[in-house]
């Protein structure tokens, strides 16, 4: 059993896509439970794709790779997966912010956090805040992701913090902004509760929000 995951770890971490797919289906005829192949196989793979991008062995490319390798492996695991069994984390809204169509980076955050057991709500991009405080209370989430690449629009930050204090919901919900135009200083200025540099960081923020709750 232990091989096996070893295995798709390797496969993920090697950006292997071609091999995914066999491997996984090897783990499922060997009676391996999904949700072991997630939390044992794929999201440790990409915690080591996610190491060798922060000591610059891997770059944004490979990001994407290893995302299209879990991707590829997914649908196997879906298909045998009881929604029950996997120990969700919390939901988490993301979204690219209003005037901004950027959404490379966003994206990976979300595989990130779905492999690592987060409920992702993505609203995609140009999105209003109007529409993020509908998204929290439809939901119930308790975490916002919020991706800023363009200067001229991170204005849009501060409406949405702005707007979930009006509605009471501050104490209760955690704000994370990343994108090239972010900083921790952006984070102060804004009054979001976190600044995740990277995508790998995002996902370690995250979890440490989440079990504070």
């Amino acid at each position: 059993m232990e091989k096996l995951l070893v295995s798709v770890q390797q496969a993920i971490n090697e950006l292997r896509i071609d091999d995914i797919r066999g491997l996984v289906q090897q783990c499922l005829d060997e009676n391996i439970a999904p949700v072991d192949i997630i939390e044992q196989g794929i999201s440790k793979g990409l915690e080591l794709v996610g190491r060798q991008f922060e000591d610059g062995t891997y770059f944004l490319a490979d990001l994407v790779m290893a995302g299209e390798v879990v991707k590829e492996a997914m649908p196997l695991i879906d298909a045998q997966l009881d929604p029950g069994q996997v120990n969700k984390k919390g939901k988490v809204i993301l979204a690219t912010v209003q005037g901004d169509i950027h959404e490379i980076g966003k994206n990976i955050v979300g595989m990130l956090l779905s492999a690592n057991g987060f409920e992702v709500v993505d609203l995609g991009v140009d999105v209003s805040p109007e529409k993020i405080m509908t998204a929290l209370k439809e939901t119930g989430a308790r975490f916002v992701g919020l991706s800023a690449l363009l200067t001229t629009m991170v204005g849009s930050i501060k409406e949405i913090v702005d707007s979930i204090k009006e509605a009471g919901l501050k104490d209760t919900v955690k704000v994370v902004i990343g994108g090239a135009c972010t900083s921790e200083r952006l984070k102060e200025e804004m009054g979001a509760d976190a600044y995740g540099e990277t995508a790998v960081q995002a996902v370690t923020i995250f979890n440490k929000f989440s079990a504070q709750n």
